[in-house]
């Protein structure tokens, strides 16, 4: 299984709210995860970026992927 660790997003209409997850790379943005591990608030003054480090590591030590977003956010 090729695992990814993307956002989902969360929250109602115009106010996103972003959880980072672990998910199956075929499912949809917003289907079904493996493990969230972490979440994201753009609309914040600052940006609230809050996820677990130890739990993003071990993920990317058997094998899964970051999008391009993810790694933005967190600094990888």
């Amino acid at each position: 299984m090729a695992t990814v660790i993307r956002l989902t997003r969360m929250g109602r209409k115009k106010r996103p709210f972003y959880r980072i997850v672990v998910t199956d790379s075929r499912k949809r943005r917003d289907g079904g995860w493996i493990e969230s591990i972490g979440y994201y608030n753009p609309l914040t003054e600052p940006e609230v970026i809050k996820f677990d480090e130890e739990r993003l590591n071990y993920w990317l030590g058997v094998g899964a992927k970051m999008s391009d977003r993810v790694k933005k956010i967190t600094g990888k």
